[in-house]
């Protein structure tokens, strides 16, 4: 985490000299430690008054002071650390591991309109499917989009144009874009790891109103008990949920920006009760959670997200 950025953000993007409200309060004087790559150290001076501005002041080490709000440095200088020894935890989850062959669904040898036999569609509250699932050709996919608006169909054609699928020509499609928005879309798969296990499937979001993209199903006991992490274009953030009895409880959230206009990759790496969720191969979750031991994997989406899946890839670890 480049705590510069956090500080040219509290100061609403000041620059050196300019005058700029003092966003978190009245103090007149407000001295913060800040990282620019870890290293050197700086001191950042906030003021709110009409000569105000941001100043940053790089200082050596040696000269290192301590000016006011000793607490605040305090956790930032232990929060640098918290995050270097992080980036190390994060090398070495990523780092390849000894393993069963990874078992990958690229749908490719399926026939369109189809599922692979061992995928089921989950079941909604009042017993309608929980989506409309199937394989399709993503090139020729145009015609199953014909509801859309004209702008949002323009938009396609113009994805469809420029973006390959990560294996051509077939994706795994969520097409059902009448759902309520409570509906969750859910699509288990009849694979149950029973150790440790890497998941990671691309995804493009297509469409949505009411929710948009898509996400990773782990650890189900049913299509209503299971771990997901989703991305969301709408909201622009990758959430962590634990779904009990078809309810979610919300356990992370990480602001990003999510383009609509590109694939994406989604990731969970299991370890035990410990679930680190990547996006676009960038870490961004870090959960610990014990309800859920062992279960299904599957995909997922929301209400009205129409999203295409390729690259589903398992990767079990001995």
């Amino acid at each position: 985490m480049d705590f510069s950025h956090q500080l040219w953000s509290n100061c609403r993007g000041g620059e050196q000299g300019k005058r700029e409200e003092f966003p978190w309060g009245a103090r007149q004087n407000h001295w913060e430690l800040v990282s620019v790559d870890r290293f050197p150290l700086f001191y950042a001076n906030c003021r709110a008054s009409s000569l105000g501005g941001c100043q940053v002041m790089k200082r050596t080490r040696a000269d290192f002071k301590i000016k006011k709000d000793t607490p605040g440095i305090i956790f930032l200088i232990l929060a640098s650390f918290f995050f270097w020894g992080g980036d190390l935890s994060w090398a070495q989850l990523t780092s390849p591991e000894k393993g069963n062959s990874p078992k990958m669904w690229t749908f490719d040898t399926e026939r369109a309109g189809t599922l692979p036999s061992n995928f089921s569609v989950g079941t909604l509250v009042d017993g309608r499917p929980a989506g409309n699932w199937q394989i399709i050709n993503m090139k020729n996919s145009l015609h199953l989009l014909n509801w859309l608006e004209r702008a949002e169909h323009t938009r396609i054609i113009k994805i469809l144009q420029t973006n390959e699928a990560p294996s051509s020509p077939h994706v795994l499609a969520q097409l059902n874009h009448k759902a309520f928005v409570q509906d969750f879309n859910v699509l288990l798969i009849d694979e149950t790891p029973e150790s440790d296990f890497d998941l990671q499937v691309s995804f493009l979001p297509v469409a949505g109103k009411a929710d948009m993209g898509g996400g990773l199903i782990w650890h189900a006991r049913d299509h209503q008990n299971y771990y997901i992490t989703r991305a969301n274009p709408l909201e622009q953030n990758i959430r962590f949920y634990r779904v009990v009895n078809g309810v979610r409880h919300m356990l992370a959230n990480f602001d990003h920006i999510i383009s609509v206009k590109s694939w994406h990759t989604l990731q969970v790496l299991v370890r035990g009760n410990r679930f680190h969720i990547l996006f676009d191969e960038q870490p961004v979750l870090d959960v610990q959670d014990e309800t859920f031991q062992t279960g299904q994997i599957g995909l997922w989406t929301k209400a009205d997200a129409v999203t295409y899946f390729d690259d589903l890839r398992l990767s079990v670890l001995r």
